[in-house]
């Protein structure tokens, strides 16, 4: 690969939505959609390759846990709180830009509170919690006043 591709040139100074983000649908999966692996190492793998949004299914799962899958499908599961934890652990390897965690939520209440309760204890500091309540997409921050921030959307 061209070295000069590993720095950044661009004016990172702009609001958010200026910007192409490099993301990732399905991204637990480790084939295909309907009968493959989850796997929580898949996520360590596209944030190192430099994805900034990474896709989380997120179920009820047993014992009050939820876990992450392809619903209605043969997809093994795998638990929430192991998808957060190698996320925070690769997140900023070799990236300190924000990353985009597109949560697609099917949880009941009280499993929504723990993935909430998981996302504050794993992530601590790093979880932007400021909320953006402008209609104005000029008014978002940008990728430079995000760096080492990890973004929640549903």
């Amino acid at each position: 690969s061209n070295p000069l591709h590993r720095h950044v040139h661009q004016d990172m100074q702009q609001p958010l939505c200026h910007y192409f983000i490099a993301s990732s649908h399905n991204t637990y999966l480790s084939g295909d959609q309907l009968l493959s692996q989850s796997r929580a190492d898949m996520y360590a793998r596209v944030l190192q390759a430099g994805c900034r949004c990474v896709e989380v299914d997120c179920w009820d799962g047993p014992d009050g846990e939820p876990v992450v899958h392809h619903g209605y499908t043969l997809t093994s599961k795998i638990l929430f709180r192991d998808v957060a934890e190698t996320i925070n652990k690769y997140a900023f390897i070799k990236n300190e830009f924000p990353v985009i965690l597109s949560i697609e939520n099917h949880c009941s209440i009280q499993q929504q509170k723990k993935i909430a309760q998981y996302l504050k204890e794993i992530f601590g500091d790093k979880l932007d919690l400021s909320s953006v309540s402008t209609g104005d997409p000029r008014q978002l921050p940008s990728p430079q006043d995000l760096k080492g921030k990890i973004l929640v959307k549903v």
